[in-house]
């Protein structure tokens, strides 16, 4: 069975009972979390509990291809049913899936997460052909879906938060739900000693944090700077974040360059290509924006993409180190704007 992108909340409000294994996947990895998450605590609300949760690796289902079947079948210490978490699974555990779904055992809850998976993937259609297994994707936060979180988050700490701030939170956050929702927090703990949360504290906190981090490095790859690319992941690694966040902030920022630089192929004045972005670009992000469009051409576009799709697969290869894996494919980038701009 598989989800329609609109129908899954509601799910994981009430799951389905006949769903006993549930495939959530996407390019998102912060977002596959947290549905994992809270489909889990549908079962049970501590995930913590050693006798009602298990996690399963990618090597014990190589060495024991029955482990799931009997941890599905197995009771727990103290009776209630238990939850089967399984991460970061690949096409190359196709089989197992698909054979637990065939021959099911017991009634616990199995939690898989994915990266992206393509339409004929032999896992996706292993669980969208069964009758006991369901198929969610999760799919980068659209303007609407950030907006959604931002209010959501500010309720939660009973604040209110202007109009010109939730703009430039949308074109600010979004590359991926967990880093999104840690920045929102970090602007509610800022702002809890006003009444509403300002432009002014948005740019303060957030324009500051993490995301400043992301941003500086899009930058300076789009910018063919080397040397400032050197020194934001820098930084990055100081302040303790992930530069796989920043792989996936540059994808989304290429992709739109590569939109706008489309159109304007087929005729489009930038600006109103522009203006057509959704979520829209921060007012202050439009002049670099506008430079990068003059400065990179449809095609060096399109390659700068593939190498950081590429990139990002990689990296959920578990094949190599995620963090050397996202610096050779940034600094490759920005090394070839440095050739481009010397022509």
């Amino acid at each position: 069975m598989k989800l329609k992108a609109a129908q899954v909340e509601n799910f994981l409000r009430a799951p389905d009972a006949k769903a006993q294994l549930v495939l959530i996947y996407g390019e998102d990895e912060g977002l596959v979390r947290e549905r994992a998450v809270k489909l889990a605590q549908t079962v049970i609300e501590d995930l913590k509990d050693p006798f009602r949760v298990i996690e399963l690796g990618i090597p014990q289902l190589k060495e024991d291809a029955g482990r799931l079947r009997d941890e599905a079948a197995a009771i727990s210490f103290g009776g209630g049913r238990r939850v089967i978490r399984i991460r970061d699974i690949g096409e190359a555990q196709a089989p197992i899936i698909a054979d637990f779904l065939s021959h099911p055992a017991g009634d616990a809850l199995i939690v898989i997460e994915a990266g992206s998976l393509a339409t004929k993937s032999k896992l996706r259609q292993a669980v969208e052909k069964s009758g006991n297994g369901m198929a969610l994707p999760c799919y980068a936060d659209s303007g609407r879906d950030l907006e959604g979180l931002i209010n959501s988050v500010m309720e939660d700490h009973k604040l209110r938060i202007d109009r010109d701030a939730i703009r430039y939170l949308v074109a600010n956050l979004g590359s991926d739900r967990m880093i999104s929702r840690s920045e929102l927090e970090k602007l509610a703990l800022y702002a809890l000693k006003d009444p509403q949360v300002t432009l002014a504290a948005a740019m303060a906190c957030v324009g500051d944090s993490s995301a400043r981090h992301y941003d500086d490095i899009v930058q300076a790859v789009s910018q063919g700077n080397v040397a400032n690319l050197d020194t934001a992941l820098t930084r990055l690694v100081e302040e303790g974040l992930n530069p796989v966040g920043a792989l996936r902030m540059m994808i989304g920022y290429f992709q739109k360059l590569h939109l706008v630089k489309g159109q304007m192929s087929q005729g489009t004045n930038a600006e109103q290509a522009m203006k057509a972005l959704r979520p829209p670009l921060f007012f202050k992000a439009a002049d670099q924006f506008r430079a990068n469009l003059h400065n990179w051409a449809l095609a060096n576009l399109q390659r700068a993409l593939q190498i950081l799709l590429e990139a990002e697969k990689d990296c959920k290869s578990g094949l190599g180190i995620p963090e050397t894996i996202a610096h050779r494919a940034m600094i490759k980038i920005a090394v070839a704007r440095q050739k481009q701009a010397r022509r």
